[in-house]
């Protein structure tokens, strides 16, 4: 990997409190369980890896900001989310410089490149384009790598509000394989805590609402310690700060745990327009569903639909895999979170994506499960959400590559006997008779329906 030119430590100032909330998610912060209130369904946006790499200027953020308010946003998509090393000033592609000079404060706290983010330039870090992001109707989120910088170590800078140093806290043996950032901080020693603190302190201050952290979740018990420090220093800003753990896999056996100090977590490595992959999260989404409930969520990974990969390409899953692909996170409950490069969004892509009868069945749907009735089928229910009647939803997805011809039997879901179906793609009306849902399913497709008696 080419190196970078060695630049100035740019600083900042100190971190100001962060930003008032309300009195009742105060209450949630400080009770039990604080996480419920701060995702109590799954979240929707907007994530520039997909389709920025480690790119994404101030320039790019305002113009696709602007696209999501006046074609998601109506939808729910509401989170705005720049990925990983905004702090770079040469960051150029999906590859990492091997020996990285990040944009750093005085305390080792990363702030925006200001060749990349010029209204950071006044040491205001993100703090103006939050608030741009704000006024919009969204909520802004930020990429976080797990540790302390490997820069801050090296020049050993002051861990702000203590008298310890980078140099004290840093455990060097902790380091990410596959990006050279940042080392791991020991949460044994002195001082490490009040590094969390103070970097999420500072990206409060900002209006940070979202924080993507990465490197986390894998090893995850060797991480743990980190996990529950974010957690902890996210509580002691005072503002409800959405934590997504990444990468996967984390283990289904830590899901009590996972859930308990974050609201998203990633059920697998990173996810692409690969049928492989997608096939693969049928059983981790089945393996995660006893885990999740509001306010915290199993996360199979952003939508990589539409342009990607720095304008290179469009995404190789044709229709019906696009379709599965929208229908399995829908009734899995999983996060919405669009990847793909929204100054190219076309109009299937948008269609997909604004469906508002499936997105009901993600935001608003109750007793999801999986059912297991022949191979090359997957099967998920779940129900309407506050509905007065029985209706029922019902996912069909067929894994194989030809046409697939099947006739459920209601009884078998433990459905009730239906007269009538909704095609919730479609919108159109189907009579059911007797007592099995048929349906023809095209190589690698679904259908997502409403039954109703």
């Amino acid at each position: 990997m080419p190196q970078v030119s060695r630049r100035s430590v740019l600083k900042t100032g100190l971190a100001g409190s962060g930003a008032a909330m309300a009195p009742h998610v105060a209450r949630a912060q400080s009770g039990r369980d604080p996480s419920a209130l701060l995702a109590p369904r799954p979240p929707m946006g907007w994530n520039s890896w997909n389709s920025f790499a480690t790119t994404i200027t101030e320039a790019q953020a305002r113009e696709t900001a602007a696209i999501m308010r006046a074609k998601l946003l109506p939808f729910g998509y509401d989170i705005f989310t720049v990925d990983i090393q905004w702090y770079e000033p040469d960051a150029s592609s999906y590859t990492y410089n091997a020996k990285p000079v990040p944009a750093m404060d005085g305390y080792g706290r990363l702030i925006p490149a200001p060749n990349r983010f010029p209204s950071s330039a006044d040491g205001s870090g993100f703090r103006t384009l939050a608030a741009d992001i704000h006024a919009m109707g969204m909520k802004f989120g930020i990429h976080l790598m797990r540790g302390i910088p490997r820069l801050a170590v090296e020049k050993n800078l002051p861990v702000f509000g203590t008298r310890y140093r980078a140099r004290d806290i840093a455990d060097q043996t902790s380091t990410c394989p596959w990006n050279p950032d940042m080392y791991g901080v020991d949460m044994t020693r002195p001082g490490a805590q009040a590094y969390y603190d103070s970097v999420f302190a500072l990206y409060a201050s900002w209006g940070v609402d979202f924080v993507k952290m990465d490197d986390m979740s894998r090893p995850y018990d060797a991480h743990a310690p980190e996990i529950e420090a974010a957690h902890a220093a996210i509580v002691r800003t005072g503002r409800p700060i959405v934590l997504s753990l990444s990468p996967g896999e984390t283990p289904v056996t830590r899901g009590e745990h996972v859930r308990r100090y974050a609201q998203m977590w990633r059920i697998s490595d990173d996810f692409w327009d690969e049928w492989p992959l997608l096939e693969a999260q049928f059983t981790r989404l089945e393996n995660w569903n006893p885990h999740r409930r509001p306010g915290g969520w199993p996360d199979g990974d952003m939508l990589p639909l539409g342009r990607l990969a720095l304008g290179q390409r469009d995404t190789k899953f044709d229709p019906d895999e696009q379709r599965t692909l929208m229908t399995l996170w829908a009734i899995a409950r999983s996060p919405l979170i669009m990847g793909g490069d929204l100054r190219h969004l076309d109009a299937p892509t948008l269609a997909l994506l604004t469906n508002r009868a499936v997105l009901a069945v993600n935001q608003s749907s109750t007793d999801n499960r999986p059912h297991f009735v022949q191979d090359g089928l997957r099967v998920w229910t779940a129900r309407p959400e506050g509905a007065a009647s029985d209706d029922r939803y019902l996912a069909l997805f067929n894994t194989t590559d030809k046409p697939l011809t099947v006739a459920v039997p209601l009884r078998q879901l433990e459905l009730p006997p239906v007269r009538r179906a909704t095609d919730l793609w479609s919108g159109d009306a189907m009579a059911v008779e007797g007592p099995r849902f048929a349906r023809t399913l095209p190589p690698h497709g679904a259908g997502l329906y409403r039954l109703s008696l």
